[in-house]
């Protein structure tokens, strides 16, 4: 599965990006600020984007599903770009259920 995770940078959502990475799942993902311990964990596996902000075009259609963090606005660039290709969103929590 391809995953996009919005806010990649916070405590949970890292976590669950290097899990699923671990578990052969492509992740991807962007944030406007990430810090340690998130900020090195995320680069030693490999998850740390090359850019801080929020890029659209990082939303392709091959992602199966999006996973947005709690700090995401509703005007979020990337969620804007989901929504339009009608990819699936999640919050941390509906993801973890599912």
């Amino acid at each position: 599965m391809k995953v996009h995770f919005i806010s990649i940078g916070g405590v949970a959502m890292h976590n669950l990006a290097i899990a699923l990475h671990i578990n052969g799942d492509q992740v991807t993902g962007s944030d406007d600020g990430i810090f340690d311990p998130s900020y090195s964990r995320l680069k030693k596996y490999g998850l740390l984007p090359p850019e801080i902000g929020w890029f659209p075009e990082k939303i392709k259609g091959e992602i199966d599903a999006v996973i947005l963090g709690m700090h995401a606005k509703p005007d979020n660039p990337e969620l804007l770009e989901a929504q339009r290709q009608h990819i699936r969103i999640f919050s941390y929590p509906e993801f973890l259920y599912e």
